[in-house]
């Protein structure tokens, strides 16, 4: 009797053992999973906005030197246009924790918890 006993601990300590591996198992993949579609959406963000700020300057020289032409001077177009980006760049500064810090921070939360649906104040898988 005792000898089951010490049996059926030892396999339950094995069984124990070999499900905490393979959890921590499971967690690193998961971990690793998320962390690569971070890392994807950061690096198409990077390109994304690496080719908008090409189109943006360029657009931008078009409507320097069309206000250039409206005006008859290139300084008056420069100083339109630097006007409208520092406007730009003041609403940025000024709303950066309403639209910025928000968007990025709910783009990781929704990243890393895709698959998980919360009901009733429970996860579900």
């Amino acid at each position: 009797m005792e000898a089951d006993k010490a049996g059926f601990f030892k396999a339950t300590q094995q069984l124990a053992e070999e499900y905490v591996k393979e959890r921590l198992l499971l967690l690193k993949l998961q971990t690793a999973e998320k962390t690569a579609r971070l890392f994807a959406v950061v690096f198409a963000a990077f390109i994304f906005g690496f080719l908008s700020f090409f189109v943006l300057l360029f657009l931008s020289l078009m409507a320097v030197f069309y206000i250039a032409g409206l005006t008859g001077s290139i300084y008056y177009g420069l100083g339109i246009m630097t006007a409208f980006y520092s406007l730009l760049l003041f609403l940025c500064i000024y709303f950066r924790r309403q639209w910025l810090y928000k968007f990025f921070s709910d783009l990781v939360v929704r990243l890393f918890f895709e698959n998980t649906e919360i009901t009733n104040g429970k996860q579900k898988s």
